[in-house]
């Protein structure tokens, strides 16, 4: 269990990486949208590949910040329920949700888009609107960011069952902090050591 448990900190600090590089790509679609904006009401002046842009950014932001997001709890969810059970009972839901809808879902559409992109990349397949961008990097961006997400669900799975182990925190919890992912991380592997360190109690 130990190993997996740094198996899941090493795939959330690759999600945290991305997440965070990522989030940048926001303000960059804002000042294009906005120069672009203006450029077209001051000069009538527009372009399809300034406009196609704005929708590449948009889509690699949606698309490579959902591990991320599923490692923050940020994800939308129904917890009218699941709130009135104890946390135990709430972290098997979750780990009934991951494999039974996260993990299966995620794992398809990666699968499939993969052959969408290669067929792009191969024939080099470019925008049916004239000035517009090439597709494949858009296309890209499915089968990536889905693999971010399958294995931000793995690693949420791990730490599911670590925490009904003993061996780290409620990975249900949401973040309030900016760095309450790396206190998770923590907090995983302080549990751990203590665990390792402590010796098992024995009846007499």
């Amino acid at each position: 269990m130990k190993t997996l448990l740094e198996l899941s900190r090493l795939i959330d600090a690759v999600n945290i990486f991305v997440g965070r590089t990522v989030s940048w790509l926001i303000l960059v679609a804002v000042i294009v949208s906005a120069t672009n904006a203006l450029v077209r009401k001051l000069f009538s002046i527009s372009s399809n590949a300034w406009l196609e842009l704005q929708w590449y950014l948009f889509g690699a932001v949606f698309l490579l910040i959902a591990g991320y997001t599923l490692l923050k709890n940020e994800h939308v969810r129904v917890d009218v329920l699941s709130q009135r059970f104890s946390p135990r009972t709430r972290v098997r839901i979750e780990i009934f949700g991951v494999l039974l809808f996260i993990l299966p879902a995620s794992i398809v559409i990666m699968w499939l888009s993969w052959p969408v992109f290669m067929d792009a990349f191969i024939n080099n397949e470019q925008s049916s609107n004239a000035g517009g961008l090439i597709r494949w990097p858009a296309k890209l961006l499915i089968p990536v960011g889905f693999a971010l997400l399958v294995a931000a669900a793995f690693s949420h799975l791990i730490k599911c069952v670590g925490y009904l182990r003993g061996m780290c925190a409620d990975p249900t919890q949401t973040a309030n902090s900016e760095s309450s992912e790396e206190h998770l991380a923590e907090e995983i592997s302080r549990i751990a050591v203590e665990r390792e360190q402590t010796p098992p109690n024995r009846k007499a």
